[in-house]
């Protein structure tokens, strides 16, 4: 059993490894000199370490300003698809009303859609509302989501009805209820589902290569992109600015983690 328990634990590590080394890679060569990324016999760590690099890119780059909008467009609409996915999660799994099954059908069924099928009538709404070329045409889109929406569902269906009806004898209003008991039940749920947002909101590159023309409000992962075409595929800094791309993802995770982790042990569980 321990020989076992051993060879899962060697598998689990050379796994994580494969993953982990192209990360490795690109956060090292980050902080290589030009000279020593483009040589015959490449090294997997820099021999003279520079940070160069990295001022290079937020000095001509203008980076600093790319890298806080995303920051604002991935935390606000992170934000927003947890608090409306959450709600409409729980009208749809602890509601009982007319229509809520033809309701969830239609949103199950948006999930098969390709964001490419649905791009124009988004833009085609967007323009019509004036929100075209700002960075509310990254964070409205966002706010809710049939996944999202999926997911706390099939959450908050497993809280048991008992604890609602309780709270309704005891005379809590449903505002009361949803932020006292639904909400901090619901605790791996909402992390799994900021993770997730989040994530996808900070690497999205397509949705805010139509959305935005102004280049002053380009997302990192847009800036990065056309930094490669401006100055010439200047691959010093775009590995400095991958590199800080990680980051963000990395903190979210690293507070989310423990949410995260008990939500799938659960699952595992009920499963």
């Amino acid at each position: 059993m321990k020989n076992k328990l051993t060879a899962q634990y060697i598998l689990a590590f050379l796994i994580v490894l494969v993953f982990l080394i192209p990360v490795i890679y690109v956060i090292a060569s980050s902080f290589k000199p030009v000279s020593e990324l483009f040589v015959a016999s490449p090294t997997f760590f820099p021999k003279n370490f520079t940070i160069e690099n990295y001022v290079n890119a937020l000095k001509r780059g203008n980076f600093a300003r790319y890298i806080f909008n995303s920051l604002l467009v991935a935390t606000t609409s992170t934000f927003l698809a947890v608090v409306i996915n959450t709600m409409s999660g729980y009208a749809l799994a602890k509601f009982k009303f007319k229509g809520s099954t033809i309701i969830m059908i239609v949103i199950l069924s948006t999930i098969m859609l390709p964001l490419e099928v649905i791009m124009v009538p988004i833009f085609s709404v967007l323009k019509f509302f004036g929100m075209y070329n700002s960075l509310l045409a990254l964070i409205i889109p966002a706010a809710a989501t049939p996944t999202g929406i999926f997911l706390m569902r099939q959450y908050l269906i497993t809280i048991p009805d008992e604890l609602i009806q309780s709270a309704r004898i005891d005379g809590a209003s449903e505002w009361k209820i949803f932020t006292h008991i639904i909400l901090p039940n619901a605790k791996p749920a909402i992390a799994t589902l900021a993770i997730f947002s989040f994530m996808w909101r900070w690497n999205d590159y397509v949705w805010p290569l139509i959305a935005i023309s102004d280049p002053d409000k380009y997302t990192l992962q847009l800036a990065i992109a056309n930094f490669s075409g401006e100055y010439g595929s200047d691959y010093s800094s775009i590995l400095a600015m991958s590199a800080i791309s990680m980051v963000p993802m990395l903190i979210i995770f690293l507070i989310f983690q423990k949410q995260f982790v008990q939500g799938t042990v659960q699952s595992g569980m009920k499963g």
